[in-house]
């Protein structure tokens, strides 16, 4: 379960939030990696997968991103201003295994967007190329859609139903959930007129996917013009934390509630990133300009976890011997 809000219409910048929502800790670590690093679709951490034709590329961009299990890539954003969010989709069906496409396991599924490409168009014609490939972490099946922008404000919504890629892509693709797929959240939403709303027209108040959808898109059509980056980071975030998952919030059927485990903003038209746990009460953020990025540049790391962490931490990331993938 997780949210994605992305807020294009305003005069000053492209900026998106999202929540991660798990049921366990996902052990996130947030990374930079330099451009130029040499990957392949098969890599797991410290092992290989069995796949056919698995996709073997080097990065064209550097990257800011957070993992997960350190297996791979869940948000983060590139130096061109594309970003990428995974979010859990329960009907997600990658289907058969066509080897002529080349395979990418589906935690590297966004860091070979953010290796490759500029923009949501570039990265679209890549999905041409690939096939993601369903794997298991911690016991859960990687059935993932994927929510991508750029610096433009250009948005898209990928989702692997019944074996197809399905592509919503437009400006107006602002909000992504998780289950529903999502031609049946647009069709929720459809269903409330927020025109001319006061603070009495009624909102869906739980945290059921569908209701998160409607009101995350509610609160972002009726944000004000912001002054300044701070005023634009700080109202996504406001909706992201407006959508999370409070602790203890009842779960009557096992596996159906996640917990909000963090929240990020992104400034992509200046490249920054902001990351907010929700067992801390501290908010880190970071410029990517702050970081080389050149291929002979280590990957830095840092554990956002550590209670002393606060403000610009771009300081306290170190270099790593060996990159997690």
């Amino acid at each position: 379960m997780c949210t994605r809000i992305l807020w294009n219409t305003n005069a000053l910048g492209v900026f998106v939030a999202r929540t991660m929502d798990w049921p366990t800790t996902t052990e996130p670590k947030l990374i930079i990696f330099p451009r130029g690093r040499q990957r392949q679709g098969n890599h797991l951490g410290t092992t290989a997968l069995e796949m056919a034709n698995p996709a073997r590329w080097q990065s064209r961009y550097g990257s800011a991103v957070v993992s997960m299990y350190g297996l791979g890539t869940v948000d983060g954003f590139n130096e061109q201003g594309l970003a990428v969010h995974l979010l859990y989709l329960t009907a997600t069906d990658f289907g058969t295994r066509h080897p002529q496409k080349q395979g990418v396991h589906a935690g590297l599924w966004g860091q070979y967007l953010l290796d490759n490409a500029a923009t949501v168009k570039e990265a679209l014609d890549l999905m041409a190329q690939i096939q993601p490939v369903m794997i298991t972490i911690q016991g859960f099946a990687s059935t993932v859609h994927v929510a991508i922008a750029d610096a433009s404000g250009d948005s898209a919504i990928l989702e692997y139903l019944n074996g197809e890629l399905v592509i919503h892509h437009g400006r107006q693709y602002q909000i992504m959930t998780n289950d529903p797929p999502y031609d049946e959240q647009l069709a929720y939403r459809a269903q409330f007129d927020f025109t001319n709303a006061t603070r009495q027209t009624p909102l869906p108040g739980n945290v059921d996917p569908s209701h998160r959808f409607v009101r995350a898109d509610y609160f972002l059509q009726v944000l004000p013009e912001p002054r300044n980056q701070r005023e634009a980071i700080a109202s996504v975030l406001a909706i992201a934390r407006n959508v999370s998952v409070p602790f203890g919030a009842p779960n009557k059927v096992p596996g159906s509630l996640y917990n909000t485990e963090y929240r990020t903003a992104m400034d992509l038209t200046h490249r920054y990133y902001v990351f907010e746990l929700t067992t801390a009460p501290n908010i880190l953020w970071f410029p990517l300009e702050k970081f080389e990025l050149h291929p002979e540049a280590p990957v830095m790391m840092l554990d956002p976890s550590h209670p002393e962490l606060a403000g610009d931490v771009a300081a306290q990331f170190a270099p790593v011997a060996a990159a997690p993938y």
